[in-house]
This record gives C-alpha cells, structure tokens and sequence, in this order.
C-alpha cells in the first residue's frame, strides 16, 4: 500500500490573535509544524499546539522562521550563516522543550526561510547545521528536489521530500510566488485531485503545463489557509478511498 505524510503549518497564533484552527485540523494530518515564536507563536501557543498533537498521536515538527512576526516571515532577511545557524537551534530547541519526551519528529523550515533555502545552498547547509547542533538525526522537511534536500544529503541529515497541494508551481519545481494571484489553491476538491494525481503518477502540474518529476514523502497543506480544514478533510478522504494510507513521516 502506497503511503503518505500529510502534515500542517500549525501554531501560528500569537497572545490574543487567534489564526487556524489547529484543534479541528490536527485529527485529520499525521504530522504538524509548530511555529517557534520568531514568525507567529508565543510559549503558550506553543505548549497548548504540542500538547494537541501528542494527545492525537501524530508528529510533531518545528516550523522555525525568520524574526518577523510583522510580515509573518514571508519576507526575505539577509542573515549571516552563523546566525541562521544559531536561530535555528534555538527555535527547534524550544518546542523541543514543550515535548512530553523531549523529542521532535522533524524540522521544517517556515515562509522566506523555507523558499530561499531551496535555491540558495549556503542557507540551505546553514539550516541543517543548526539542527544537528540539537540532534543530529532529527529529519528535515524541504521542498522535493531542492537546494535543502541536497544539502540534507550532503550532511547526512534524514530529510523529507515534501510538495504542496494547495500551491501552485512554477517549471523549475520552485512554487508561484506568494504576490502573485494564482499562487495558492483554495478548491478542496482541486487541491485534492491534485495531490491523488501527484502521489500516483510521481509529477506535478506547473503552471505552464511542464510536467515536473516528483516523488513526494509528505503533503503540506497551509493552516492559515481560508479553506484549510475543509481542503484536508477532503484530502484526507481522497487519498483513503484511493488506498494511499496516511501516516507519519
């Protein structure tokens, strides 16, 4: 039976803004991302999000972003490697602390962060050096194919293949920019239809209609999307009825 990780970016409150709703859509996936307190997030937010996710029984993942919580760190920063290095570490390392057993899942890098290491090599190693600074066998989520899975490789770090089903690609795998209109999908049932023909056909769809190899270990959809819980409700029922079995990476 063919198997797939369906993860979340969850978390992402902070002190009485309220965004997502984590409490419905964690479930549904088998994995989430937990916002570290630079992007969205706060110690609270936090500690309730693990505590969520442990009781559902799923994997539980740090989403460390850029200092930015203005901009919801989808703004690129220029940073040295030395400081990525350092945010890293001490983002993953304080979910870690909220953790029953004081161990993560994964890493998955958040917004600019995350889109910028996929083509810039040099922040893609930084990342993966402040995640062995706390454990070195703790896997990494990076786009599929890109400059953060190859500097996984080259570090030995274990890594996830992920893709997006509620957005759009462009024809060198990289995905549409957030600025422009047909960069998220908001359908759950063409979210859904998507991802079913992603996982069996091992390709993506860009949006000049390049066929682009892709051979994903997990499934991102955002929860800060309008649609998020009715996209992985339908998601989830999709890939059950086509016999792919949802699971944790």
């Amino acid at each position: 039976m063919t198997k797939i990780d369906l993860n979340s970016d969850l978390g992402e409150s902070f002190g009485r803004y309220s965004l997502g709703r984590d409490s419905e859509i964690i479930p549904l996936v088998s994995s989430v991302n937990i916002a570290c307190g630079f992007h969205a997030g706060d110690p609270d937010v936090m500690a309730k999000t693990v505590a969520l996710a442990e009781e559902a029984g799923i994997g539980v993942g740090a989403h460390p972003g850029f200092p930015d919580l203005q901009g919801f760190g989808r703004r690129k920063m220029a940073m040295k490697p030395s400081e990525v290095k350092n945010m890293i570490t001490y983002q993953v390392g304080a979910l870690m602390a909220f953790t029953s057993n004081k161990k993560l899942q994964h890493v998955k890098p958040h917004g600019a962060l995350y889109n910028m290491a996929a083509t810039d090599h040099d922040l893609a190693v930084a990342i993966c050096e402040g995640i062995k600074q706390v454990d070195p066998d703790l896997p990494i989520y990076g786009l599929a194919n890109s400059e953060l899975i190859k500097a996984a490789q080259e570090m030995d770090i274990p890594y996830a293949q992920e893709a997006f089903g509620d957005r759009n690609y462009n024809d060198d795998g990289t995905l549409v920019s957030r600025s422009l209109p047909n960069a998220v999908i908001k359908d759950p049932q063409e979210v859904a239809k998507r991802v079913k023909t992603m996982i069996e056909n091992e390709e993506i769809i860009a949006v000049d209609g390049t066929k682009i190899p892709l051979k994903p270990d997990s499934i991102c959809v955002h929860g800060d999307n309008q649609q998020a819980l009715n996209i992985v409700s339908e998601l989830r029922a999709t890939l059950i009825d086509a016999g792919i079995e949802i699971v944790p990476f």
